[in-house]
């Protein structure tokens, strides 16, 4: 109401262009569509909530009265994200603060460079210079296409992911894109974008108590920034040693609405004109007059289940799951368990016990009747990192808290170890070397699970291994997904599992036993007790 009231007083002395100029350095949003036919002449400009949404909470940002110091926006492709917030916001900003310094980051220098040069432009641009031109003026000792300052001490700098940020820093840091799409499965290169966030970009803020950082991105796996600082972030809430974590505004904008999406759009600011999503109906279109239904249509065909899922819908696997979809495994909701037949312990182990190193997992199946035929139960998971003496002792306690038929590792990095040294204990162990990748290993195991002969009791451990089945293979519990491809496939080939549609074949219980991959066990039994102690 106040600033209506200094508009209303100001008309009384200014012309209509000089008012809407007044409201454009005011309002981001405002700024955006006065700015369209320098930024982008002869289109046409489509207006819609998540632009505005950006806006403010862009504006929130560079105002450190706001609290608004970190900010996440998931959004799809070609939605204005880039153009909004690398180009328009310094551009905005510098109306009223021409002080602020920003650093802006993709995982592409060129593309860096390109949003640079765009914003400069914006910047010396007749429609900006008319309104704006005693706000700053830009030096010309600094005004290349990768760094450009001005006579106020403000600068923009465009670097990319590991490039060196040695004596530069900012009020503002923007992460925008840091993840090349095309890279997405490769651990190694995900990896390398989160050591350099964790290492070099914190210390980079000119003033850490006011500083800003702001990410803005299409989700492309689980364990992508956007992934990492969520969970970094849950774990310091639930960190008790942690008194005063730093809280993280997260906008989530997929296009097209879910009722039961893992990440609602939810904004605290109090200024904000929209706090939630306004949409309501399942699969709502987010820019209909921009991406109507047919054009959308067009590029999740282009896109994938999996591409579709991260990239426009801002969740790294498809709704209820990929390959193993979450609906196909069958809930056990009676208070005793089946009598187990046969029972087989699933291991992936991990090559080393550094932060950053995979985990090393196992899980435990039994066998039982039900309605006839063959069902399989997933009776416990473990997952954790730890060093090569504590994980042969986890080993040897699980195999006695459940005793069971067979033990199957992976024959690859410690597992190896853990094979030898599981056999000298005299217990049966089964060296499992893949003959496929993850992704076809998934779609072996798949027909157990849609033939609803899979079961899991009703735990929160059981719901997270579902979870990480779900989104395979683009989410970061493969450790876990690999015992329970392996498992099914193991217990499908030895016909104690089937999909309905399988032929009907029940081999006899002696041939069942005989395992042509546990030949070579040693048979240890007898003498057991000098391995116990």
């Amino acid at each position: 109401m106040a600033e209506a009231h200094e508009l209303q007083e100001l008309a009384a002395h200014l012309t209509q262009e000089d008012i809407l100029r007044e409201q454009q350095a005011r309002n981001m949003h405002e700024f955006v569509k006065g700015a369209w036919p320098t930024l982008e002449p002869g289109r046409e400009f489509h207006d819609n909530w998540h632009i505005q949404a950006i806006c403010e909470h862009l504006e929130a940002v560079a105002d450190v009265t706001s609290g608004l110091k970190r900010l996440i926006i998931n959004i799809p492709p070609r939605h204005m994200k880039s153009l909004t917030c690398a180009v328009a916001f310094p551009c905005h900003t510098w109306i009223k603060q021409p002080h602020k310094q920003f650093v802006f980051a993709s995982y592409n220098q060129a593309l860096s460079t390109r949003d640079n040069v765009k914003c400069r432009r914006l910047m010396t641009s007749p429609w900006y210079q008319s309104a704006w031109s005693s706000s700053f003026r830009l030096t010309t000792d600094q005004n290349q296409k990768q760094r450009f300052e001005n006579n106020q001490n403000g600068h923009r700098i465009a670097t990319s992911v590991n490039a060196g940020l040695t004596g530069d820093g900012g009020d503002i840091i923007v992460i925008d894109d840091p993840h090349n799409v095309k890279q997405a499965e490769s651990e190694a290169v995900r990896n390398e974008v989160l050591d350099w966030w964790d290492t070099a970009v914190p210390s980079r803020l000119n003033d850490p108590v006011t500083g800003a950082f702001v990410i803005i991105m299409q989700r492309i796996h689980q364990s992508d920034l956007t992934g990492h600082i969520l969970q970094s972030h849950l774990e310091t809430l639930a960190d008790p040693t942690q008194t005063d974590p730093e809280d993280w505004t997260h906008l989530c904008v997929p296009a097209e609405y879910e009722t039961e999406h893992p990440h609602h759009y939810f904004s605290t600011l109090p200024t904000a004109t929209h706090t939630e999503d306004p949409r309501t109906q399942e699969d709502e279109l987010l820019w209909p007059s921009r991406f109507p239904a047919k054009q959308l249509a067009f590029l999740k065909s282009s896109l994938g289940s999996y591409g579709s899922a991260g990239q426009l819908q801002q969740r790294p696997a498809p709704k209820g799951g990929g390959i193993l979809r979450s609906d196909w495994w069958e809930k056990w909701e009676r208070a005793s368990e089946p009598d187990f037949v046969y029972i087989l312990q699933s291991w992936d182990t991990a090559y080393s016990v550094r932060d950053t190193a995979s985990y090393s997992a196992c899980t435990t199946w039994g066998v039982f009747v039900h309605n006839g035929s063959y069902n399989v139960m997933i009776l416990n998971r473990w997952r954790d990192r730890i060093d090569y003496p504590s994980l042969r002792k986890r080993a040897r306690k699980l195999y006695d808290e459940y005793s069971p038929d067979a033990v199957m590792i992976e024959k690859k990095a410690s597992g190896q170890s853990l094979i030898q040294d599981l056999r000298q204990m005299g217990i049966p162990c089964i060296p499992y070397t893949p003959d496929r990748d993850k992704v076809a290993r998934c779609h072996a195991a798949s027909p157990l699970l849609e033939g609803g002969v899979v079961w899991y009791p009703d735990r929160k451990w059981a719901q997270e291994v579902i979870n990480h089945c779900a989104i395979a293979p683009a989410g970061n519990g493969m450790d876990i997904v690999d015992t329970v491809t392996q498992a099914l496939i193991r217990l499908r080939t030895m016909w104690y599992a089937s999909h309905p549609d399988d032929e009907e074949w029940e081999p006899e219980e002696e041939e069942r036993a005989v395992d042509s991959l546990t030949a070579d066990i040693i048979d240890l039994t007898e003498v057991r007790g000098a391995y116990y102690g």
